[in-house]
């Protein structure tokens, strides 16, 4: 299994960075697209990987934020025939605090291509979604002034639109995870899989005590973790003093599994 992140907020390579995430995933059986980052950035640094977008079989929207669905009329565009999987509260309209919204192009839901999900959703053998309504708050849980708009009233973002991705591949399980706003040490706790891809969203945590403390966590839970994105570059770097199992994936580079 290859991982290349297309779009992330840093980059090693002459690539085009945002603040955002694109993943292109390829496994024995599947191309798959994970989030699709703010623009068509990710269809541009894929041209550039020979990361053909058009091959793409299956696309999932991990959850509702511009940062990782601004690119969905893109993709629909470039690929003309894989279906889009997106959480049934995907939709709702979701605000940085009560003047910016942050959410997805309301013109799109309608397509015929987009899947709503809810609950467990197996895309293939080996491939499952999980949405996380119903699941409890982390710990580690901050909300960073997140809403969303409820019978015109705004309400703290329960992330109920957030979903994970599940492959089983030669022996190992391997869960992405676009923002982990659930807490993800939570999440790490439900899946327990042998290697986590995704943002910690720790980017507005201090670097001290309490960071310290949910390092040490998720170090002792044993998985191999590859973070990026909304974990904040400050914040990785202090982790990765604590962690033996802590690795960065940027835009251009590609995990193998």
């Amino acid at each position: 299994m290859l991982i290349t992140a297309l779009t992330e907020n840093t980059t090693e390579k002459s690539l085009g960075t945002e603040h955002g995430l694109s993943l292109y995933i390829e496994t024995n059986d599947h191309t798959i697209l994970f989030d699709m980052g703010q623009s068509g950035l990710f269809a541009r640094n894929a041209e550039l990987l020979n990361k053909d977008i058009s091959k793409i079989d299956t696309a999932v929207l991990s959850h509702g934020h511009y940062d990782h669905g601004g690119g969905l009329s893109c993709f629909l565009e470039l690929n003309d025939h894989a279906n889009v999987y997106i959480s049934k509260y995907a939709f709702e309209p979701h605000y940085n605090g009560t003047e910016k919204y942050n959410g997805l192009d309301q013109r799109l839901k309608d397509s015929f291509r987009i899947i709503f999900t809810d609950g467990i959703t197996e895309l293939a053998p080996g491939l499952t979604l999980y949405s996380s309504a119903g699941m409890e708050l982390g710990e580690d849980f901050t909300s960073y002034g997140l809403n969303t708009l409820f019978d015109g009233e705004f309400i703290q973002d329960d992330f109920r639109h957030e979903q994970y991705l599940l492959m089983e591949e030669n022996g190992k399980r391997i869960l992405i995870s676009g923002c982990s706003h659930k807490g993800i040490i939570s999440i790490t706790k439900r899946f327990m899989p042998d290697i986590l891809v995704g943002g910690f969203h720790f980017m507005k945590l201090s670097p001290d005590e309490r960071l310290a403390k949910l390092s040490d966590e998720l170090d002792s839970l044993g998985v191999m973790y590859y973070t990026c994105h909304c974990t904040g570059a400050e914040q990785y770097m202090f982790m990765k003093k604590r962690m033996k199992n802590l690795d960065y994936i940027s835009t251009g580079k590609t995990i193998e599994i």
